[in-house]
């Protein structure tokens, strides 16, 4: 423990006081803790600032000792591994994180506004408009996190936040799980989330697609949004199960047509005939509803429809100085990964990637914030592959699994891919990998 705490200091992040946890503590010698702004059972979250800047910053401080004895560790890891993937302007942004022997710090990004969940009950069902335009952020927020692999298991309205512009920020990646943590069926089969806007198929537990169980947490909230009230209740835990698989809910006589048919088909209990985020964005109640105007979305601002920038902590994350899983004395779930530091333009890495793909007999799927999945032509197996900005003229290129047979992936790894991107490498062929 005492070198990674090495590594943070020689890093720039520096020491901070264990002891000094309430309101006027200086922690790390960089942030000032405020007031309480709530608490569960293995942490407490702060509003901080920054003493250098003044910035407002949000941190969370998790007792490792009642995590370890809940055996839950692993949901420490896998939230900072996945905020570090999923930087978008409606994501909560994790800036750093700091731990002693006895607690962990996530830094975070200050939401001001507080609970998208406190706005609805104080002031009941949210106008059409208004709650479209929030459904409208959370679903982009819910399709970046998607295509960077990350599922949230967990969306509802109290892990939505609002910052002082009005933007939500989704939070709580806690419950989030990876592409890489699927089973060998390609399935998920951890139960989690919460009750009232768990999907049929969790309840069911027998295997379930993380994407299709967002988009039924996100029916649930804009149901909620717009009606006031849960669309499966009842005093009776096992009652309101048999509720949610069935998908029985009674529409308010003030929704639209349109609103019924989406909210209905994003509450289908059958996975399968789901509706996808792709066909929800191209509905029309998403676009405008009946004025047919598309919808202005507010936003924070962010670059994560570019290249993602990366910071110190990023980086660190990713090097072998740094390795989370010693740090939170758990295994990761993660396979081997190829990283290499690279001068040349993304456009050239691009194109690497591409034919790499090609020489793999794999086809490429372009998506958003310089990410790129390679996917075998039985659909077996998908690698990703992903562009961070380190500076102006250097990029670090990252290989990973994304789903498919491990020693298959380390064959076409070692094989095909990684000889193809030695000659992009910053200077030589030892620096393939990190």
């Amino acid at each position: 423990m005492g070198n990674i705490l090495n590594c943070f200091k020689f890093s720039g992040f520096g020491f901070f006081c264990l002891s000094m946890d309430h309101k006027g503590a200086i922690v790390m010698q960089k942030y000032e803790l405020g007031r309480l702004l709530g608490q569960g059972t293995f942490a407490k979250v702060y509003h901080a600032r920054c003493v250098e800047t003044g910035q407002s910053v949000a941190i969370k401080v998790v007792d490792k000792a009642k995590v370890r004895k809940a055996r839950i560790m692993d949901h420490i890891e896998r939230e900072i591994s996945v905020m570090r993937r999923v930087r978008h302007p409606n994501v909560v942004h994790l800036y750093e994180v700091m731990a002693t022997k006895s607690k962990i710090y996530f830094v975070l990004e200050y939401a001001k506004g507080g609970e998208l969940f406190r706005k609805v009950e104080a002031n009941g069902r949210l106008p059409e408009d208004v709650g479209r335009k929030y459904f409208v952020q959370l679903v982009d927020a819910v399709e970046f996190c998607h295509s960077r692999g990350v599922c949230h298991r967990d969306l509802k309205l109290e892990n939505i936040l609002l910052d002082e512009d009005g933007a939500i920020k989704v939070s709580d990646f806690g419950l989030s799980a990876v592409v890489e943590c699927r089973g060998k069926d390609g399935l998920l089969h951890t139960t989690c989330g919460t009750p009232a806007y768990v999907a049929p198929e969790i309840v069911g537990r027998s295997g379930y697609d993380g994407e299709g169980a967002d988009v039924w947490s996100c029916g649930v909230v804009l149901f909620v949004l717009l009606a006031g009230y849960l669309p499966f209740h009842d005093s009776n835990v096992m009652e309101m199960y048999r509720k949610i698989s069935r998908g029985e809910c009674r529409f308010p006589s003030w929704f639209s047509p349109k609103l019924k048919k989406l909210i209905s088909r994003m509450l289908d209990p059958n996975p399968v005939s789901r509706i996808s985020i792709a066909k929800i964005k191209a509905s029309s109640w998403f676009k405008g509803g009946s004025e047919g105007e598309p919808v202005k979305v507010v936003s924070g601002g962010s670059e994560a429809r570019g290249l993602l920038k990366m910071n110190a902590f990023d980086i660190i994350s990713l090097s072998d100085g740094l390795d989370l899983s010693k740090l939170f004395e758990i295994k990761s779930c993660t396979d081997k990964e190829c990283r290499i530091m690279s001068r040349k333009p993304a456009p050239v890495i691009v194109s690497k990637l591409e034919r790499a793909a090609r020489a793999a007999k794999m086809r490429v799927i372009k998506k958003d914030g310089g990410l790129l999945e390679f996917e075998s032509i039985d659909g077996a197996m998908s690698i990703g592959a992903e562009i961070f900005v380190i500076a102006p003229a250097l990029h670090l290129v990252e290989v990973r699994r994304r789903c498919g047979d491990a020693a298959e992936y380390e064959k076409v790894l070692n094989e095909v891919i990684r000889p193809r991107l030695v000659d992009i490498a910053r200077s030589s062929p030892d620096e393939v990998s990190l």
